[in-house]
Formats: C-alpha cells, structure tokens, sequence
C-alpha cells in the first residue's frame, strides 16, 4: 500500500522587523534604498586597523524592550534578534491568545553569534585573569541565544534554534521554518537572521583574507557590486525577522498578508571553504528547485535580490549562474544587490533582503544597485544601476550563499488570495 502525502500547506508572511545602517524600521529602510542612501560611514574605532568603515545600525534601540540590567547580560546580536523579532510579532499583530504555545517557533540564526563578548571576555581573561571572566559569558556568545531570548519573551514553545552558515543564515532560516509550516510541524515562525560582528576583530580577521573592500577614502563607495573595480565587500551589523504563518489560520485570526514565501530550495558547491565553484552549479540548481517548488514558471520572476557582494568572484559566478537556471529571460528581469546599500550584514543579510523583496512586492519599486559606474563586461545582466525602478513585480527571488559553498534561494509572491 503506498503511503499518502498531505497537500502542502500555504506559507504567508505576516509581520516584519528590521535592524540596519539605512534604519531600523521597515519604512525608513524602504525610503533609503528607494532614495540610493549609503549606510556606509568611517567607524572611529577602526582607526589603525587595514579597513577604516563600515555599516553600524541606525536607529537600533534595544531599550525598547530590554532594561538596564538585561542590556548588560545580553550581547549585542541577542538584542538586534530580540528588537527585529518582537517588532515583527507585533507588526503581525500577535499575542499570546493567537496561537497555543506549542505551535509558534522561532528559527533566528546568526553567522557568528555574540562576537564582541568573545572579544572582551578574552581580553579579560588574559589581563584579569580566569576569576574575573563573567559568568554570563556563555549564554552572552552561543549562537542560538536569539532565537531563545525571543521565545522566552513572547512563549514561544514550538520548533526553535539557530541556524548558521554564515552569509546564507537568514536564508536557511527562512527555508526550514517555512518547511515546518508547510508540513505541520508548527503553524507560527519567527524565522531570519542577524549579526552583530562588526568589531575590530573581525573586521582584521576579514581584512586578512582580503575579502573586505580597502576604500577607506570613500566608504560610502566602497560597495560596488559588478563593477569592473570591486574590491571586496564591506562589513555591516543587523538584520531581519519574518512572522511565517499558516496562510489559513493567518487569513481567520484577520492578519494582513504581507506576502506568501512560495517556495525555496537550498543546495551546496561541494567545492572550496571560501571560494565560490566557478561554474555556480550548485546556485543554478537551488534556483530551478525554488522555481520548481513555489509552481511557477520562471518567466513569472519580475525582481531577482541578487547576494552580490561587490568581490570579484561572486558577483561574476553569480551573474553566470542567474543566466543558466533562467535562459533568455535573465536578460530581462531587473537584479540588484541592495548591498552596495546596506553592506554585508553576513549571517543577517538574507533576512533583511527578503523584506526588501515583500516591500518591492508591496511597493512596485526596485531598489537600485548604487555606485555602478563602470560595470564589469562579465556582468552584463540589468542591474538596475544608481536610481530606483518602477515596476510592479508578482514574484522575487532571494539568492543568499555562505562561505563554505551554502547556497540559498527563496521565492516570494504577492498574496492572491
């Protein structure tokens, strides 16, 4: 006797949260981005170190939710998730009445977790010695503490953890969440990523593998995706959080629905630690599959949020992957990487550019690639250079890859009802 497979369940996106340099709320971000805005600027503490810039959060107010005594015993990445987080419940205009306990979950990943409480508490270590290192240091680090802080905050008794894998987080994250919906294993995600690593380790420890941009005369433009003088990619801190819910359930309780993640797919290069495989099989696969899983064609793609980092071997096989899984009409669909805004925000960048996407959506408008001047004869797709694009858009897709060949593509439609 064969086995019987349930239909699928609808997955909609009901609430969004934001923290990043062009704001930390979903309406002055958009307005940005619409505007070319560079969140990029000098960082004073990075005096002396090889790269002098990056992107801080703007209007990023933990204190919002958290007291003085809670600021203090929370790292910086555990207050970016649990501010995007609890903007998203409530911008999803959820309590606890809305769902049982057991059926909401939350999945907020982050590429390195609490980077700054290593650093400090290191450094404690060796000049105070083993006595003086704090005792919140552990819960303080561990990547998972965002995902927990939040479902602590709102009782969320679900699905949880956190997921890394470095630039590609928020897109793992999005994906598994919504496959727990899909399959019944929860009816309510929070689900996206952040990071809080811009400090002066991490942005040395970059810097040494010459993956960071060196511009420090002009940060603002020094993210250049597919120019032909990209020189690297420029480290930014923050994110985004999805309310994922049961499309149904989402429909009867009167919630809005934003936009409907329709489908997704997740692959790896199998080829180098860092570099990405040249021929980006691995990235055409996860885009057909994520196609193929939402049911559309992909002629239906009207915006594509590229990963485009501004380094010289992404930006080139990402283009060359883009043509393979779509054929002619790759030369047509509008693509730009609102990095060359907002910066790398690493394990939050996948969260964060899938709002953009609902707000392209929702908007009709395609944020553009800025500081494309001279682009690179290899990247020849339209990259919708230097100033927005009106155009209204049914379908987008979200490509997010991770050092270690990670790749993700998310597929997001506007709600038809």
């Amino acid at each position: 006797m064969q086995g019987y497979d349930p239909p699928l369940r609808k997955v909609a996106v009901t609430g969004l949260g934001v923290v990043s340099p062009l704001g930390s709320d979903v309406a002055g971000l958009w307005d940005n981005l619409i505007e070319g805005t560079s969140g990029i600027e000098h960082i004073e503490e990075f005096s002396g170190l090889p790269v002098t810039f990056g992107g801080r959060a703007r209007g990023f107010d933990p204190s919002r939710y958290l007291g003085p005594k809670e600021l203090r015993h929370m790292d910086r990445y555990s207050q970016m998730a649990l501010t995007a987080g609890l903007d998203a419940y409530h911008h999803a205009r959820l309590d606890q009445s809305s769902y049982s306990p057991e059926r909401i979950g939350v999945m907020i990943g982050s590429g390195s977790g609490g980077m700054s409480t290593i650093e400090s508490q290191i450094q404690t270590f060796h000049t105070r010695g083993a006595r003086r290192v704090s005792p919140v240091t552990v819960p303080m680090f561990i990547t998972n503490m965002g995902s927990a802080e939040c479902s602590i905050r709102i009782q969320a008794k679900g699905p949880g953890m956190g997921i890394t894998s470095a630039c590609a987080t928020g897109g793992h994250a999005l994906a598994l969440a919504s496959r727990l919906i899909m399959y019944g294993e929860a009816d309510c995600m929070l689900a996206g990523g952040v990071e809080a690593c811009l400090t002066p380790f991490s942005v040395s420890a970059f810097a040494a593998m010459r993956a960071l941009s060196t511009r420090n005369d002009a940060p603002e433009k020094a993210s250049r995706p597919f120019s032909i003088d990209r020189d690297g990619f420029v480290m930014a801190e923050g994110g985004g959080v999805l309310v994922l819910e049961e499309y149904g359930h989402a429909k009867r309780r009167g919630a809005e629905v934003l936009a409907v993640l329709e489908g997704s797919a997740m692959s790896q290069d199998a080829y180098h630690v860092v570099a990405p495989d040249p021929e980006g099989c691995a990235v055409v696969y996860a885009i057909e599959q994520a196609v193929k899983n939402a049911g559309i064609d992909k002629a239906d793609i009207g915006y594509i949020n590229a990963h485009g980092t501004s380094t010289p071997l992404n930006d080139s096989i990402e283009t060359r992957a883009i043509k393979k899984a779509l054929g002619e009409h790759a030369l047509r669909v509008p693509v730009s990487s609102t990095k060359s805004m907002t910066g790398h925000l690493i394990g939050g960048a996948a969260g964060l550019e899938t709002i953009i996407c609902i707000m392209v959506l929702k908007n009709g408008v395609i944020p553009p690639t800025i500081n494309l001047d001279n682009p690179d004869p290899e990247c020849d797709l339209h990259y919708v250079p230097n100033k927005a694009l009106h155009s209204e858009v049914s379908y987008c897709l979200n490509n997010s890859f991770g050092f270690g060949g990670q790749n993700v593509a998310l597929i997001l439609g506007k709600d038809r009802g």
